[in-house]
């Protein structure tokens, strides 16, 4: 299954230790960077879209997201702590599959991190106006400069989204600084998040207002909606699974970690394990409190998230406080339920807390490309480090510059699926990669073992296949269609600048190259 050109992990390892990143992070710092992407994303972002998809069954759908979520990230974890560098999935599949495999994983995860990283930006700029502007200082931004174009899925009047912009380039900035200081930065947001949410956990699961009936219909639009509706509990899973990536976005900060044979696996199912019971707790109390029921369509089918025609319909009065139309749902939720004062200060911790999900997100994306253009496939100076800050901050600034033209013109739920059909890619080929090591390194050292790899493996490529199918149409075309592009730019640039290919293969001097 080796697809011409490979890289031995002994060969990795040296190369990574020629030009390497500085190892600041420990387990704890870790498990804050995958809580930090994980709790935020879906919670204060995507509640109200995945509401829209599945209604009360978004509980089950964030169920379903995490038990796929789980066995990846045992494979994720196996595979880590045998090769702790940067590169995360495209690293993994170059040694076991090859230069044209690993470039089609690289390029999928521009989908994974930099679109994600745009959504995400989107909703921090719904808390952004929703609360800060409008509740504090009363002050209504004008559409025009606060959503994307109604024919892109935004709202009546928007134009483009300037607080979305705004916050990719500060927290690119940040990430251009320096690696220990946005590890710094992380753990005060995150810890503000995580208060935020438990708040509200005991304000809304005892409250009066809670109620059984809020959950009739459980699945208004079924489990399945549908092959390419994206609708449903697995339709919403499909969606939510974005939410999700900060596991991955551990691993490849693998090579500025201490320890990162014990470390790594730690910070993978230790966050994600964490973050999953918050995802379930919070949902029930959004629904059981004001209910989650989706705005049908015809046909009673839910009207898509983040379509022009779900924008139409927010806009009319008996929608308009429906926890599907908000854009700070969970802030939305407590001012619903009498704690107005609280949902504010909510508010304001989403809109603190957010921007530590965009930084662990461009993080991610920025030492993809990092490691690839590390490898030749990209122009090396993107792979630059700054004399004084040691981070790569060409490719961090192009990446911000990408990411904030993204937020800028597309709303959230869109941008959460694109994002999700190049994860969902990037997670399969890493359970692939793992097993077949298995079989041609077995006697490699592993500081952690997958258990019954024979069944996490496959349930792993399964799962991935089952939420893409889940996707809407457009969202599983976009993956086609991207990698076409990128085997473009591969066979232009990348197949003749290749180090690999040109017989650059650093390894110590005792140990064989692949």
């Amino acid at each position: 299954m080796k697809f011409a050109r490979t890289k031995s992990i002994d060969a990795i390892l040296a190369t990574a230790e020629k030009k390497a990143l500085h190892r600041t992070l420990g387990a704890f710092q870790l498990t804050l960077f995958g809580i930090g992407c994980v709790i935020g994303t879906g919670i204060f972002v995507l509640t109200a879209a995945g509401a829209q998809k599945a209604g009360p069954g978004l509980m089950l759908a964030f169920a379903i997201a995490g038990a796929i979520c789980i066995v990846a990230a045992l494979c994720y974890a196996e595979i880590a702590s045998m090769l702790p560098v940067a590169g995360s999935a495209y690293t993994y599949t170059y040694t076991v599959m090859g230069e044209l495999l690993a470039w089609t994983v690289g390029w999928a995860l521009i989908l994974e991190y930099a679109v994600a990283a745009s959504a995400v930006s989107v909703g921090w700029s719904g808390y952004f106006t929703g609360t800060i502007l409008n509740q504090f200082f009363g002050i209504e931004l004008p559409a025009y400069l606060a959503s994307a174009p109604l024919a892109l899925g935004g709202t009546p009047g928007g134009f483009i989204n300037l607080p979305a912009v705004v916050i990719a380039l500060l927290a690119t900035w940040l990430l251009m600084i320096g690696t220990t200081e946005s590890a710094r930065v992380n753990a005060v947001l995150v810890l503000i998040k995580v208060t935020a949410l438990t708040a509200f956990i005991f304000l809304t699961l005892p409250s009066d207002q809670f109620s059984t009936a809020n959950f009739n219909p459980f699945l208004p639009a079924g489990i399945f909606g549908g092959f390419g509706s994206g609708v449903g509990a697995v339709g919403a899973a499909a969606t939510i699974f974005f939410a999700y990536v900060g596991f991955d976005a551990v691993s490849t900060a693998a090579e500025e970690t201490k320890n990162p044979q014990r470390n790594v696996p730690i910070g993978l199912i230790g966050s994600l394990l964490f973050c999953t019971v918050f995802y379930i707790l919070v949902a029930a109390g959004a629904v059981g409190t004001i209910g989650g029921q989706p705005i049908m369509g015809p046909g009673g089918i839910p009207f898509p998230a983040g379509s022009e025609e779900l924008a139409r319909q927010c806009a009319l009065p008996q929608y308009t406080q429906a926890l599907v139309c908000s854009n700070e749902a969970l802030a939305h939720v407590l001012r619903q339920i009498g704690f107005g004062t609280i949902g504010n200060l909510l508010g304001i911790a989403a809109f603190i807390a957010l921007p530590s999900v965009i930084l662990i997100l461009l993080f991610g994306q920025t030492r993809i490309f990092f490691v690839m253009s590390r490898d030749g496939l990209l122009p090396e100076g993107l792979s630059k480090i700054h004399p004084k800050w040691k981070t790569p901050y060409v490719v961090t600034a192009l990446t911000g510059a990408a990411v904030a033209f993204a937020a800028a013109f597309l709303p959230v739920g869109k941008l959460a699926d694109i994002a999700n059909a190049g994860t969902l890619y990037a997670f399969m080929m890493v359970a692939i990669a793992v097993m077949m090591l298995r079989n041609s390194e077995p006697n490699r050292q592993r500081s952690f073992k997958t258990p019954a790899l024979w069944l996490v493996g496959p349930a792993t490529i399964a799962g991935c296949l089952f939420l893409f199918f889940n996707l809407p149409y457009e969202a599983m075309l976009v993956l086609p269609a991207w990698g076409a592009l990128g085997l473009l730019i591969y066979f232009a640039y990348g197949y003749r600048a290749s180090h690999v290919g040109r017989g650059i293969v650093e390894a110590p001097a005792d140990l064989p190259l692949a």
